[in-house]
């Protein structure tokens, strides 16, 4: 293990060295040339996009033109660290009005786990075995799970403004090969219409890591939407949309049923930008109806659901980035990672029969990235989720999940990404029994 690190360490220090080299040789041809390494690295993305025209005419748009216009596919509050960049390749109308794009990702994540084995392709803390089991002690594993093909339409100058069409298919389901929708939506102005990104999330503040669960206390949800979001006074963003619930109710008693969800999620958000958008702090909120049916009094519950989290990041100098968010709500567990393994909208109130509540719940997550360079950084995650159901509630049931990540990037092109990462996690049980995991994982990514 020691060799391991001696190696790494002269690996990382080998590349740094190359990349100082280069920031520092463009840095004396001209002073004021330095930029963010985030800025640089989407500077090589959009000169590595390849264009070709469609129409007729021999004179194509300025570059600039096709830079805006390529810079669509990137302006969205909602991307997270792990989507994939423009396509490599994107048929573009001679103007620059509207452009269309077809791409991927071949993403393989492999792992090894020791100390206890988590039964997942995501490290989440939740699901870390509290009774060891000496037959899963140890686990070598490796997944194609998050490759992904997708489609985007960019425009312009129409009656609709700028727009964008999207739709992305991962990899994921079944077996972590089974082809799945990931997202699927349509943004013309300020109105986004499909299945995409909760307004309740904000992937942006997630610190960067290999494993695809990522902290265990940060918002993570996809639903069909309407939301309209609006930007003005060149800082301010504010949001607000409808979006259709899928709750995730405990009736396993024989007292209570789930109902049918029938009122729609509503979340919205108000979020202060600056450093060109490279930092941002995000206040979120959430209110949602959850529906049971008591089997003794015979009538139909409802219970709300609500949550506030306040999350963002920072450029701190130039190589510094740091991740941060804290929330707290009532009724939302399927939108938090670690609670959504199970059904923790509504669980049994132990004093009441016939009854289910809304337990509360606490996640924090914290990050810190440093860029060596452009192309190689690392990152520091942390998470923590806190459950707060009733006294009386099995002791076997989850009290708290912790989680740390530590990592290494090397973006060698633009598109071609390797990494490795070291996890360790904790499940704490309500009645103080506790397990802990850990896992050394890789990435091998090649983007088109």
């Amino acid at each position: 293990m020691r060799v391991i690190i001696v190696l790494l360490l002269l690996v990382i220090s080998n590349i740094t060295n190359c990349g100082k080299a280069q920031i520092k040789s463009a840095e004396s041809q001209n002073p004021e040339s330095k930029i963010y390494p985030e800025v640089e690295a989407h500077q090589k993305l959009l000169d590595d996009t390849k264009i070709i025209y469609t129409g007729i005419g021999s004179t194509t748009a300025p570059v600039d033109s096709i830079r805006s216009l390529i810079d669509q596919f990137y302006i969205n509050q909602f991307r997270h660290f792990q989507d994939p960049k423009a396509p490599y390749f994107m048929f573009m109308s001679k103007d620059a009005n509207i452009a269309m794009g077809v791409g991927g990702v071949i993403r393989m994540r492999g792992w090894a786990d020791w100390n206890g084995s988590i039964p997942a392709n995501g490290f989440a803390p939740y699901l870390i075995p509290v009774e060891k089991d000496p037959t899963n002690m140890k686990h070598l594993g490796a997944t194609p799970s998050g490759c992904a093909v997708f489609l985007t339409i960019l425009g312009r100058k129409s009656i609709l403004g700028e727009y964008i069409g999207y739709i992305e298919a991962n990899f994921n389901g079944y077996k972590g090969v089974g082809f799945q929708l990931k997202k699927a939506y349509f943004m013309a102005g300020d109105w986004t219409l499909g299945y995409a990104t909760s307004t309740f999330s904000d992937p942006a503040a997630q610190p960067p890591t290999i494993d695809g669960a990522g902290p265990n206390g940060h918002v993570s949800r996809t639903n069909i939407l309407v939301r309209y979001m609006h930007s003005f006074k060149k800082n301010w963003t504010i949001a607000g949309s409808i979006e259709i619930p899928s709750s995730q109710i405990d009736d396993s008693g024989e007292f209570t049923k789930k109902c049918a969800d029938w009122v729609p999620d509503v979340s919205g958000f108000m979020q202060y930008d600056w450093n060109s958008g490279l930092s941002h702090i995000r206040l979120s909120g959430l209110v949602r109806v959850l529906s049971y049916r008591d089997i003794i009094k015979e009538c139909n519950r409802d219970v709300m659901g609500w949550g506030l989290q306040l999350t963002g990041y920072s450029k701190i100098g130039y190589p510094v980035t740091v991740y941060g968010g804290i929330g707290y709500g009532k009724g939302i567990g399927s939108y938090l990672v670690d609670l959504s393994c199970d059904n923790t909208d509504l669980i049994p109130d132990p004093s009441a029969q016939g009854y289910l509540y809304a337990p509360g719940s606490l996640g924090i997550t914290l990050g810190l990235k440093y860029n060596f360079t452009s192309a190689v950084y690392s990152t520091l995650a942390l998470g923590h989720l806190r459950y707060y159901p009733k006294s009386g509630i099995e002791s076997t049931s989850y009290k708290y999940g912790m989680y740390g990540a530590i990592n290494l990037f090397w973006d060698i092109t633009p598109r071609f990404q390797i990494g490795a990462e070291y996890l360790a996690g904790k499940r704490m049980d309500i009645g103080g029994m506790h397990g802990n995991a850990n896992r050394a994982d890789a990435l091998f990514q090649f983007m088109f």
